[in-house]
């Protein structure tokens, strides 16, 4: 994020991003802090905006103690919305031009531009926050809006009359971009835009005088069209999640280094084993487990990071592999988030700083509760949605090596010696 105090001698433009996050949801309750990738989706949203060239402050607009809490700690500033514009009929013009008043008023300072950047599309990003403000700080347009390509044929229902026997429209339909007796080609047709719905831009003063995000010239800014993803329901939330591993990898820092946390914390059956067991006449139970996974925990240990393996298993082989491990352990546990919690408060640790392994849906809690939540290649769908990273090898198969490659990085090789 741009200093505003830098470029002395020259005229600073003040870059305010407004992101509006209110605690109520119907379609998909507290979607604001829903997490994609590990992340909740305000906070994606105010690390994009910070993340950028030109956004110089970063505000979350919200009626929500918890969502405001998670914005804090992420580094944008929060402006408590009043009930009068915090409902399902609020605007969110109203919502950014009450945040841009307050943060002009505490900063004593007016706004050149301002933005309104939406957390429930996941998977906007900082070039493209910096493409709609550069449009207007850079290029003179009064407004900017992230739009995708878009190449289909739209459709709208006609208002015909009801059948004779009363049972519904009977109008059909007729094309609204096209003719639907003319089929062009895709490149004889003129390029159709869909707005994303992500991020829009404003010159601050036109914007306190129309009240709205489109007035003067309107930019339109390219953005990839598989990136677009608005959470409305559980079901983009869904998809959402299966998204995050694959677009997330590509970002910068998608991966953890041990400057990014305090500890690490292991779940056991299919995150140290394949999630197989053998059971012999007696009953007796047996895993395998990885020789590169010992090794990789071991240098983990000897770096100074905080260990512990925690499992809802009570088969004594959880013990004996920790005990060997040299690893503290809790096992038999039912309520492993719980447990994890406490843990961290016994250690003086935040919750934030520490590293979860997990492979299946009893993990979720403990993702839901840490900062960087990671699964095992072959782990659950949902589960690798919710992941801020994925392994790319199995459970059991040196999946905790990698992981202690991505903290320890070459260190890792004089550690194992």
């Amino acid at each position: 994020m741009t200093d505003p105090e830098a470029g002395r001698g020259a005229t600073v433009r003040r870059v305010l991003a407004v992101i509006p996050a209110r605690g109520g949801s119907k379609g998909v309750p507290a979607k604001n802090l829903a997490p994609v990738g590990g992340v909740p989706l305000v906070v994606r949203a105010v690390r994009e905006c910070r993340a950028t060239r030109l956004v110089t402050d970063v505000v979350v607009s919200t009626d929500d103690q918890g969502i405001a809490a998670a914005a804090r700690r992420a580094g944008a500033e929060v402006v408590l919305r009043p009930a009068a514009i915090a409902g399902d009929t609020a605007t969110s013009e109203a919502a950014v031009l009450h945040a841009m008043d307050a943060h002009e008023a505490l900063h004593g300072a007016a706004v050149d531009a301002v933005l309104l950047v939406q957390c429930t599309s996941p998977f906007l990003i900082r070039e493209d926050i910096d493409g709609v403000a550069g449009a207007v700080v850079e290029g003179g347009a009064d407004t900017a809006v992230t739009v995708a390509p878009f190449h289909g044929f739209v459709w709208r229902e006609d208002a015909g009359p009801v059948d004779a026997s009363g049972a519904g429209d009977t109008g059909g339909g007729h094309g609204v971009n096209h003719d639907k007796s003319f089929r062009p080609r895709r490149q004889d047709r003129p390029q159709d835009f869909l707005e994303t719905g992500a991020a829009y831009a404003m010159d601050a003063a036109g914007f306190r005088t129309h009240h709205h995000r489109f007035f003067g010239r309107t930019e339109l800014v390219r953005t990839d069209p598989a990136r677009v993803l608005e959470i409305d329901d559980p079901h983009d939330l869904s998809r959402a999640r299966a998204l995050a591993p694959l677009f997330d990898s590509a970002r910068p820092g998608a991966l953890p280094t041990a400057a990014d946390i305090d500890a690490v914390v292991l779940d056991f059956d299919g995150t140290q084993t394949d999630d197989r067991v053998l059971i012999d006449s007696d009953g007796r139970e047996f895993v395998a487990v990885h020789r590169g996974d010992g090794l990789g925990i071991g240098a983990l240990r000897k770096a100074g990071l905080p260990l512990l393996i925690l499992s809802t298993e009570v088969n004594p082989v959880v013990a004996a592999r920790a005990g060997k491990l040299r690893v503290p352990v809790l096992h038999g546990i039912d309520r492993k988030d719980l447990a994890l919690k406490q843990w961290c408060e016994e250690q003086g640790i935040a919750p934030e700083r520490v590293l979860y392994v997990g492979n299946d849906v009893n993990d979720l809690p403990c993702f839901d509760l840490v900062g960087w939540p990671i699964a095992v290649a072959g782990a659950h769908d949902v589960v690798r949605g919710a992941a801020r990273a994925v392994t790319t090898v199995h459970g059991g198969s040196g999946a905790i090596r990698e992981i202690a490659g991505w903290l320890l990085g070459p260190s890792l090789d004089t550690l194992t010696k």
